[in-house]
C-alpha cells in the first residue's frame, strides 16, 4: 500500500502541472510550492528552534491560531513555522505576524518529506483539526519529534475506521497524542485501541472569545449603520444570495443589510449589485460618498468581516446551500447575534448545536428566510433571546487551548 500511495502522489504532482495550465488557483497551487526549500534553507538555521504547524486552508489556521499565540509565548526564542496545503489559506495569511515562516506544504512525497523535516528541524508539530500526510508523519515519528492533532474531528466514515484502513491507521500511530472536539471522535480512536486521546473542545472558541477582546469598530460601517436595524450577509454564495437579493428587493427601507461574498471577483461583485433594486455602495466606492444615504453595502474586499459582524443585529452566514457546507457561525455568535444558515450544516457540530438550541435558523427556501428575518425584525425579544443563546453557548465551550497547553508543558 505504500508503493501504491506513493505512486499516487508522483503521478498526482505531473496531473496538477497540466491542470495549473489552465486553472488560476491550481497555477498558485502549484508555483507556491517551487521555492518552499529555498524560502526555508534561507529563514531556518540549523542552531534555530522551531515549532511546525500545518493548516490546510484559511479556517484550520484560524483554528489553530489560540495554540500558535499560546506556544509563541511559552516558546519566545523558537521559530514559528506554518504551512498551509490550499491556497486559499495560503494566499490569504501569507504575511501573518505570528509565524516566523509561512509556505505552502510541498506534497507528501518520501523525497519532500525527508527535505522538509531536515530542514525545518521542529522540536514539535501540530496538525490542525484533520490531513494525515503518511510520509510526513512517519519522517517525524522517525526523528522522534513530538506531533500532536488539535481541535481534531473524525468521522465513522473515514478510512481509519474501515476494515481496508490499515495503512492509515498506521499513519495515526505516528501522533503522540490527539486532542478532539467532541466525544464520538475520542470513542471512535478508542474503537481501534488509541488511547493517547484526550477531549479539549475545539480552540475555535477560544479564537473567537478572543475577539470580544480587541477594537472592533469601523467608523465607515456606523455611518453605514445609521443606528438602523442591520443584517450582515458574511461568506455568501450565489445560491445564498438569489434567495437574500430577493428578500432584500422587497424590505424595508428601515432595514439595512451589508453583504461580504465568499468571492469578492469584480465582475462578480457587480453581477450581484445589478440585481439589487435598493440604493447599493461598494466598499471600494465609499471614500467622500454619504454612506447613510444607502441601504446595501457591498464588502469588495477581505479581512473586516469579523469587525462588521459586531455591527449586526442578525447575521446570515453562507455556504449552507453548497458542499462542505456553512461557514464560520461562531463569529457573529460570540456577538451575541442570532444566526440564519442554509440547510447543509451536520457535518459541522456547532452549527448544529447551535440550531438544536434555537439560537441559530436553518432555512431550505425562499419562503422559510423570509419567515427567518421576519421573526427576528418584528420581535425584538426573539431576536435577543438567540443571540443569548449563541454568546452563551461559545462562552461554555472556551478553554480548549489552555487544555492542550497544560497537556504539552506537563
Amino acid at each position: 500500500m505504500n508503493q501504491i500511495y506513493n505512486l499516487i502522489v508522483i503521478l498526482a504532482s505531473q496531473l496538477l502541472k497540466i491542470i495549473a495550465l489552465f486553472s488560476p488557483k491550481m497555477k498558485l497551487f502549484v508555483d507556491g510550492r517551487k521555492s518552499v526549500f529555498q524560502t526555508l534553507a534561507n529563514k531556518i538555521q540549523t542552531s534555530d528552534k522551531t515549532i511546525w504547524f500545518h493548516a490546510a486552508s484559511l479556517g484550520e489556521y484560524e483554528q489553530g491560531l489560540p495554540v500558535i499565540e499560546a506556544i509563541k509565548e511559552q516558546f519566545p526564542t523558537h521559530k514559528i513555522v506554518v504551512t498551509f496545503f490550499s491556497p486559499s489559506g495560503y494566499e490569504v495569511r501569507k504575511n501573518n505576524a505570528i509565524a516566523d515562516v509561512t509556505v505552502y506544504l510541498p506534497l507528501d512525497t518520501i523525497s519532500n518529506a525527508k527535505q522538509f523535516v531536515e530542514l525545518v528541524h521542529p522540536e514539535m508539530a501540530f496538525f490542525i483539526k484533520y490531513e494525515y500526510w503518511p510520509n510526513y508523519l512517519n519522517k517525524l515519528k522517525k526523528q522522534q519529534i513530538k506531533t500532536y492533532l488539535i481541535s481534531g474531528i473524525l468521522r465513522e466514515n473515514q478510512a481509519f475506521f474501515k476494515w481496508y484502513g490499515g495503512f492509515y491507521r498506521n499513519a495515526l500511530k505516528t501522533f503522540d497524542y490527539f486532542f478532539v472536539q467532541n466525544e464520538s471522535s475520542r470513542n471512535l480512536l478508542q474503537s481501534i485501541r488509541f488511547n493517547n486521546v484526550k477531549v479539549s473542545g475545539d480552540t475555535r472558541f477560544d479564537r473567537v472569545v478572543s475577539i470580544l477582546e480587541r477594537d472592533n469598530s469601523l467608523d465607515f460601517i456606523e455611518q453605514f449603520k445609521d443606528n438602523k436595524t442591520t443584517i450582515v450577509i458574511g461568506s455568501s454564495w450565489p445560491k445564498d444570495e438569489s434567495l437574500l437579493v430577493n428578500y432584500i428587493n422587497q424590505s424595508s427601507d428601515d432595514v439595512k443589510f451589508i453583504i461580504a461574498p465568499h468571492n469578492i471577483k469584480s465582475e462578480q461583485i457587480q453581477e450581484l449589485k445589478n440585481t439589487i433594486s435598493k440604493k447599493t455602495i461598494l466598499f471600494s466606492e465609499k471614500d467622500n460618498v454619504d454612506l447613510s444615504n444607502s441601504n446595501v453595502f457591498l464588502i469588495d474586499t477581505i479581512g473586516i468581516l469579523t469587525k462588521i459582524y459586531s455591527y449586526a443585529d442578525i447575521a446570515y452566514v453562507g455556504g449552507g446551500f453548497g458542499n462542505p457546507g456553512v461557514h464560520n457561525i461562531l463569529e457573529p455568535a460570540t456577538f451575541g447575534v442570532p444566526v440564519v444558515i442554509g440547510p447543509n450544516y451536520s457535518h459541522f457540530a456547532e452549527a448544529t448545536a447551535l440550531v438544536n438550541m434555537e439560537g441559530c435558523i436553518s432555512i431550505q427556501n425562499q419562503t422559510q428566510l423570509n419567515e427567518a428575518f421576519d421573526l427576528l425584525l418584528h420581535n425584538e425579544d426573539e431576536r435577543l433571546e438567540k443571540g443569548h443563546i449563541c454568546s452563551t453557548f461559545v462562552q461554555m465551550n472556551k478553554g480548549a487551548t489552555q487544555t492542550i497547553m497544560n497537556h504539552i508543558l506537563n
